[in-house]
């Protein structure tokens, strides 16, 4: 296989050097950001020597090569587009989350909010379902000292779920370097 005609014709397929804001690969995978998806002509790119296929997720374009043959039409393919060869997936995702519109951008920041949270309110539902059981099983068990502080740990996330979204919500809106223009 040529490694240098497949990445030209992959480059000639998404609409030329222009039309491309940001690439790099994965495992299998050629991952690419795209201006204008009108400019791409998929049927195309799916005829180049190598694809497997090709599809369109999160913003990206994500060409399929497979493993090890993506590497080297990844090498042939970023000076024909101008990219950074060293570029990893986290920043053609976030330039992919750039090119989304401002309703997308605010779901995936709510998302990125309450996701990490998520386990503490299982952890401590479970933990209530499980002591309410014992509880109906052995009555006496709720007058109990050990009963009242694992019926307080049980209600810790529930008690501070507030507390909690505000350390989540300040991690994405103040550490994050975009996460203040997807507000705006």
């Amino acid at each position: 296989m040529d490694y240098g005609k497949a990445a030209r014709e992959v480059l000639e397929c998404i609409g030329g050097k222009d039309n491309v804001i940001s690439a790099a690969h994965c495992a299998t995978r050629l991952r690419l950001v795209i201006a204008d998806n009108a400019k791409c002509d998929k049927k195309k790119l799916e005829n180049v020597e190598g694809v497997k296929g090709a599809f369109e997720a999160s913003g990206q374009l994500q060409v399929i090569f497979g493993t090890g043959t993506v590497n080297k039409v990844f090498a042939e393919f970023a000076p024909l587009a101008g990219v950074d060869a060293n570029a990893s997936k986290d920043d053609v995702k976030k330039a992919a989350a750039s090119q989304q519109n401002i309703f997308l951008r605010a779901i995936k920041s709510l998302g990125d909010i309450f996701v990490p949270i998520i386990p503490a309110i299982v952890a401590s539902g479970l933990l209530m379902g499980l002591l309410e059981g014992f509880n109906n099983a052995f009555p006496s068990l709720s007058n109990s000292d050990v009963y009242k502080v694992i019926h307080l740990f049980s209600n810790a996330a529930f008690v501070y779920l507030p507390i909690l979204i505000a350390i989540s919500a300040a991690k994405i809106l103040l550490y994050k370097n975009d996460a203040i223009k997807v507000i705006l």
